[in-house]
């Protein structure tokens, strides 16, 4: 199971959070940045439904697979501000 970390951060005079390096949009303040992370994550846990998906990969192959809608990532809010 993968494990996913956002954290705050301060970005274009405000606050965001950040996931792999990819800015959520800016806040004016710490704690509106944090209560979005802490949002975003718990979002990011809850399961879905099993479904089948279908993608085209660069080589033009396409393929098939099952996502099942329980394969969550763990998530945590990283705040050192």
């Amino acid at each position: 199971m993968s494990h996913v970390i956002y954290r705050i951060v301060q970005h274009d005079d405000g606050w965001a959070y950040t996931v792999n390096g990819v800015f959520s949009e800016a806040f004016r303040t710490h704690a509106a940045a944090l209560a979005a992370a802490k949002r975003a994550a718990a979002e990011q846990r809850v399961p879905g439904r099993t479904e089948v998906i279908e993608y085209e990969t660069p080589d033009g192959i396409w393929h098939t697979e099952t996502a099942a809608g329980i394969d969550r990532p763990n998530t945590d809010v990283e705040d050192k501000a």
